[in-house]
């Protein structure tokens, strides 16, 4: 299967190049990898440049945005910035971030997924973070949620749910859709990505209002707003988050701000998250 790479990147100097060398390692080698360099002020673009070089499926775009890292918008712009340049010759369409070490096989095994059912729409690893000198699950990972730093995507569900959502909640939404649609979301916990720049660790105040505002556009409702705040506030061990969040999602619905989906769409996604929460519950 051919696979597309998109790499949204701001000043990953640190970084870049070992994800890059793990690309180039693929026992599986992508056929296009475009890397957005989003207003980097270091030296991002020549080291992608230097790899381009001598990988000529690698290719660098420049894009120009504010500075602010609000989570969600900036990388999704960039994405599509990216996206943009790239024809429709691809089976899969990868959202990658600037800062993982893949194993060699990752996407061998990806692919593998997508060949042998073709009712899955995305597909991952597990995200691993580093922690005393060990390498570690990062807590936001589990089994139902690829997270946003490596997302697969076969094209058919990609073109379906209209390309990713610039807002935060962008890799919430596309697997509730993936439900939506019939799709499958499938992880492989074989597949170890060490994720070496989490994210949200320079969030401010305004983007973890942020997070509420996206559990509103997800069609939520409160109830189901408040124990999702509660559950993430908790495993990010900031229980004072909840109170950010609730009052994200209060800002919005005041602003009546448009939602990521549909009315038929956020019924649904009301419906199923509160049958996974029955779920959890029973057992």
């Amino acid at each position: 299967m051919k696979y597309y790479i998109v790499i949204p990147s701001y000043n990953e100097e640190a970084f870049i190049s070992l994800t890059l060398q793990s690309l180039i390692s693929q026992t599986l080698l992508p056929k296009k990898v475009v890397v957005v360099n989003d207003n980097s002020t270091d030296k991002t673009a020549e080291i992608v440049l230097a790899f381009a070089k001598e990988n000529p499926f690698i290719s660098l775009v420049n894009k120009t945005s504010e500075n602010v890292h609000l989570p969600g918008s900036k990388v999704i712009q960039a994405f599509q910035k990216g996206f943009d340049t790239l024809d429709d010759n691809y089976d899969i369409i990868v959202k990658l971030d600037a800062d993982l070490i893949l194993p060699n096989n990752y996407f061998e095994r990806i692919a593998s997924i997508f060949e042998k059912d073709s009712k899955v729409g995305m597909a991952g690893g597990f995200a691993y973070i580093e922690k005393n000198g060990d390498w570690i699950l990062e807590n936001l990972t589990d089994k139902d949620h690829i997270r946003g730093a490596f997302k697969a995507y076969r094209k058919e569900f990609f073109v379906q749910m209209g390309n990713l959502k610039s807002a935060m909640g962008w890799d919430t939404v596309d697997e509730l859709l993936a439900k939506f649609y019939g799709w499958k979301v499938l992880t492989d916990s074989s597949l170890i990505v060490k994720h070496l720049k989490p994210t949200g660790a320079n969030y401010n105040k305004t983007a973890r209002y942020k997070q509420g505002e996206a559990f509103y556009t997800l069609g939520y409702g409160f109830f189901i707003t408040a124990i999702a705040s509660a559950k993430l506030a908790m495993m990010k061990k900031k229980p004072l988050l909840f109170l950010d969040y609730i009052q994200g999602f209060w800002k919005a619905k005041k602003a009546k701000t448009p939602l990521l989906v549909n009315p038929e769409q956020a019924r649904f996604i009301r419906k199923y998250r509160i049958q996974k929460m029955k779920e959890k519950l029973i057992g």
